[in-house]
C-alpha cells in the first residue's frame, strides 16, 4: 500500500502518477537502477529525492551576539535619551538601563567569549547584579536597603553558585550527587536569606521557615548519601528512574 508524497492519497499498485494531483509516483528502489541507465547512455536518470545531503549554514555567534548588543545598547540609549528630554519625573531609566546591562553581561559567554571561564561568568553576574540594585538606590530615594540587603544577598547568592559550580565541575558527578550538591545548597542558601533579611529587618537573627527547608534538604541528603553508599540500591534506583 502506497500513498501519494504530495497530498496523501491512497495510490494503486499499477499507478504511474496520483490520480487526484498528478504528483509522478516513483519508487526509491528504482533509484539505483535509473542512475545505472543513466551512467550507460541509454536514458536520463530521474532521481526521487536529492542526491546530497544539504546543510543549512549556521549562523555565526560573532554575529549574533555584535547584533544582540546592538539592540542591548540601543534599548538603553533610547530610554536615556527619553528620561532626559521627556520622560523627567523620575530615573525611571536607571531600571531600564541596569536590566540591559545585566542581559549583556549573562550573554557574554554564551554568543560573545564562548572560551570565559564559568567563574569568571557567575562573579561578573554578581558584580552586575549588584550594581544594577545600587542604580536603584537613585530611584528609591535612599540606599538603606542596598547595603544592609541587597549587597549581601548579591554576595551571598553569588558564592553559593560559584561553590556549587566548583562541586560540580570538580567532585564526582552523577545524577544523585548532582541532585545532593543542589539540596545542600539550597538548604543553606535558605538560611543564609532569612539571617540577612531578619538582621536588617528586626536587628536580630532568628531562623523559622528556613529550618523547615534545612531540614527537608537534610533528609534527602542522608536518602541520596544512603543511595549512593550502597551500589545494589544505587543500581537498582537507576534501573527505576531511567538514568
Amino acid at each position: 500500500m502506497s500513498y501519494c508524497v504530495n497530498c496523501g492519497v491512497e495510490l494503486d499498485a499499477s499507478a504511474a502518477e496520483c490520480p487526484l494531483c498528478n504528483t509522478p509516483v516513483l519508487n526509491p528502489r528504482e533509484f539505483e537502477q535509473h542512475a545505472l541507465s543513466a551512467a550507460e547512455g541509454s536514458r536520463p536518470a530521474l532521481a526521487p529525492f536529492p542526491g546530497e545531503k544539504g546543510q543549512v549554514e549556521t549562523a555565526n555567534k560573532k554575529d549574533l551576539g555584535i547584533l544582540l548588543s546592538m539592540v542591548v545598547l540601543a534599548s538603553a540609549i533610547t530610554c536615556g535619551v527619553l528620561n532626559a528630554t521627556v520622560f523627567r519625573e523620575n530615573l525611571w531609566s536607571l531600571a531600564v538601563i541596569g536590566a540591559c546591562a545585566v542581559l549583556w553581561v549573562v550573554m557574554i559567554p554564551a554568543v560573545i567569549y564562548t572560551k570565559q571561564s564559568a567563574y569568571i561568568s557567575l562573579l561578573l553576574d554578581g558584580a552586575v547584579v549588584a550594581v544594577y540594585l545600587y542604580m536603584l538606590t537613585f530611584m528609591t530615594g535612599g540606599s538603606g536597603w542596598f547595603w544592609g540587603l541587597g549587597l549581601p544577598i548579591a554576595v551571598l547568592v553569588t558564592a553559593m553558585t560559584e561553590v556549587l559550580t566548583l562541586c560540580i565541575r570538580r567532585l564526582p558527578k552523577s545524577f544523585l550527587t548532582v541532585a545532593l550538591y543542589l539540596f545542600t545548597a539550597a538548604g543553606v542558601l535558605c538560611v543564609g536569606l532569612e539571617i540577612l533579611i531578619d538582621r536588617y529587618i528586626d536587628g536580630e537573627i532568628s531562623i523559622r521557615w528556613s529550618a523547615v527547608v534545612l531540614v527537608v534538604c537534610v533528609i534527602l541528603d542522608i536518602a541520596l548519601i544512603t543511595m549512593l553508599s550502597r551500589r545494589r540500591l544505587r543500581n537498582a534506583v537507576r534501573r527505576r528512574l531511567h538514568f
